[in-house]
């Protein structure tokens, strides 16, 4: 799931609206969306084995 967050964001960067922000902004929106993903999976996981 991360691969794929950052192949998104690469291709975001260099054909969409991403490379028109700065660089620093984007990674830190990156982080934002994949500690979101990594919780959402955690809490996935932990409803399954209740």
């Amino acid at each position: 799931m991360f691969f794929l967050v950052a192949v998104l964001l690469l291709l975001g960067m260099v054909l969409g609206s991403v490379a028109h922000l700065p660089v620093s902004f984007t990674v830190l929106a990156a982080a934002g969306i994949a500690a979101w993903l990594g919780i959402f999976a955690l809490r996935e996981r932990l409803a399954r084995r209740s």
